[in-house]
């Protein structure tokens, strides 16, 4: 490990291997993105209607040496200006972690270099680090394909639960509806644009909205939209598929924006950060911003851009200054945590 860097880090390379996404970059500490080299696996997963762990390994490894060798290219930097190298630790899927991990020691290793254990999720709100300096105590909506969470910031690199979901994460909900309406995997951008071609003819159930916390489930919602296709296909019916993905669009978006701000207000933060791959959602979007002006809240909402918002290299980059910053670096010994998460807990504001 190169002496006095801990506390001086101005260039990171940074790995992001958790489930179908090989991602390398290169990022400053001033935010500035000088590459964030991705390889995608999309095409490889959709014949089987979601990611297959092994077949994601598989490309890592076929996928990773090219990352590296095209983000530092890319950057146009030499391994000397390299400070540290950032890795995700976890969540995500074991064998594709394994693999990020095991080049990021190995690179780290071979230079001498201190090595960062990031938290996959920590990345994600990190990348709004991009648009805006996030202020603390701050507020994070994390909505992926495996993760739907609230979780409250109160200072840099301190996080804490408020709400998850109960079942399946919204993301997840996307791709399981995406199929009864014949829709390719991943769904959540192509239900989004259908959704914004119909209408909420279905009023599908917005659940736990009434409740006194911020969890969430979209379980019973799938499954609502799932039976109604299915019980109109038994009577031979022929359901608007725009109609039905709008419906439950809405039913999604509305419970997420009701938990969010609800949080938003209890907590006294300032700042919104919306995060994970389900934050490319026009219809969330929209709706936020169009909540937020309404109930005249003192809220500003920081959503990074589309391409940032799926799995990458720059937003682990992002989140492990923080941690140098903390002075949080692995030995050779780092392992994988496919099951990583916040701390949850009581909370008094």
């Amino acid at each position: 490990m190169k002496k006095g860097l801990e506390n001086d880090l101005s260039l990171i390379l940074a790995v992001e291997s958790s489930c179908d996404e090989t991602s390398v970059a290169v990022v400053t500490k001033d935010h500035d993105i000088l590459s964030n080299v991705v390889a995608t696996q999309i095409k490889s997963h959709q014949r089987f209607g979601g990611v297959v762990p092994e077949v994601a390994s598989r490309h890592h490894v076929e996928q990773i040496l090219y990352c590296f060798e095209a983000a530092l290219a890319e950057a146009d930097v030499t391994v000397a200006e390299i400070d540290a190298v950032a890795v995700t630790q976890g969540p995500g899927l074991v064998g594709a972690l394994l693999i990020g991990i095991t080049a990021a020691k190995a690179f780290a290793f071979a230079n001498d270099l201190p090595l960062i254990p990031v938290n996959h999720m920590a990345g994600h709100i990190a990348a709004g680090e991009f648009v805006k300096k996030i202020e603390y105590p701050s507020l994070a909506l994390l909505v992926s394909g495996g993760h739907t969470e609230l979780v409250y910031m109160k200072s840099a690199g301190s996080y804490e639960i408020l709400g998850q979901t109960r079942d399946d994460a919204a993301g997840e909900a996307y791709d399981k509806v995406g199929r009864v309406l014949g829709v390719n995997y991943p769904a959540g951008k192509k239900i989004d644009e259908m959704a914004h071609l119909g209408q909420d003819t279905f009023h599908f159930p917005r659940a736990m909205m009434k409740e006194d916390n911020f969890d969430f489930s979209f379980s019973g919602l799938k499954s609502a939209v799932i039976n109604t296709v299915h019980n109109a296909s038994q009577r031979g019916e022929t359901l608007n598929s725009n109609d039905l993905a709008c419906s439950f669009q809405e039913a999604v978006v509305e419970v997420l924006i009701e938990k969010s701000l609800k949080a938003a207000e209890m907590t006294k933060v300032h700042q919104l950060i919306v995060a994970g791959g389900v934050a490319a959602n026009k219809g969330l979007r929209e709706g936020l911003l169009k909540e937020i002006l309404n109930r005249h809240l003192d809220l500003e909402l920081i959503i990074p851009p589309i391409s940032l918002c799926g799995d990458n290299g720059a937003m682990i980059a992002s989140a492990a200054f923080i941690a140098g910053e903390k002075n949080i670096f692995a030995t050779s010994d780092l392992n994988a945590k496919p099951g990583l998460s916040f701390p949850e807990g009581e909370f008094s504001f």
